[in-house]
């Protein structure tokens, strides 16, 4: 048992290494003064002050934020009615439909985005910030919906059902009872699809425009002429970023489940 115990801990320690010490390379020789990535040059923070003072990079971070929040806000608008009026629902191929609603995060991005490129085309749509807000919303939705449908299912429906016996209206039992609920698992899945539409870049290449430029492509474009240290520098600032947002998310949704545990327990 104890030499199981010795191979599975050096195993895990073989792939904590093998899908991280690239990462901390790159953290690493953002740092390096020497304008070769591979050669190190000394520790300095002049790759930083470049990066501040590229106007192109703040234009295509500001198309990013912009993306990631409209992206993030209209699939938790989505996302919740679907969960919260799925179960009210009389359809005999409901089953099917949940699963359909979840087929993006399981579609690969290179075909996602080749979908939404046909379709776009097809339908005349010119290719830009709205084509951008569509695909993205589209693949955060279900995000939004197995969060929300996860929250619901460990809500007492008492509250409901008394809250209708008081004289509440349906929008009355939602506004009062069922949104502050479910909100900190909206709040945690908006900060995931956030991460993840802040972060894609397979699917934005695909719908994107000429005139419109994100921080994940305007990096992928600019690793085909080399990699510099302002790049490893710029990746070192999203890696932080979205590591932020996964972490306030994991919080959110644990004190939104610690909250509904002190709510059972006092009854």
């Amino acid at each position: 048992m104890r030499n199981n115990s010795k191979l599975a801990n050096i195993y895990l320690g073989f792939m904590l290494v093998v899908m991280y010490l690239p990462i901390i390379i790159v953290i690493v020789y953002s740092f390096n003064s020497s304008r070769i990535s591979s050669i190190w040059g000394g520790f300095s923070l002049k790759w930083y002050e470049e990066l501040l003072r590229d106007r192109s990079m703040f234009d295509a971070a500001k198309n990013s934020l912009v993306l990631a929040t409209s992206s993030s806000v209209l699939a938790a608008i989505i996302g919740t009615l679907a969960a919260v009026g799925m179960p009210h629902v009389n359809l005999r191929g409901k089953g099917v439909v949940e699963y359909i609603s979840t087929l993006p995060i399981m579609i690969p991005e290179i075909i996602l985005g080749m979908v939404f490129l046909v379709y776009f085309a097809l339908i005349g749509l010119p290719f830009g910030m709205v084509t951008l807000v569509i695909a993205h919303t589209s693949f955060c939705i279900p995000y939004i919906y197995m969060l929300v449908k996860a929250r619901l299912v460990g809500i007492d429906k008492s509250l409901a059902e008394a809250a209708r016996d008081l004289g509440a209206s349906e929008v009355r039992v939602f506004f009062d009872i069922t949104l502050p609920l479910i909100l900190p698992a909206i709040l945690s899945g908006m900060l995931l699809s956030f991460a993840m539409s802040l972060d894609d870049v397979v699917i934005s290449i695909f719908v994107t425009g000429v005139n419109t430029n994100t921080l994940p492509i305007k990096i992928y474009t600019q690793l085909k002429t080399g990699v510099t240290p302002k790049i490893n520098a710029l990746s070192t600032l999203m890696l932080g970023v979205t590591l932020l947002i996964y972490i306030l998310s994991a919080w959110i949704g644990k004190k939104g489940s610690h909250r509904e545990d002190l709510q059972m327990e006092g009854k």
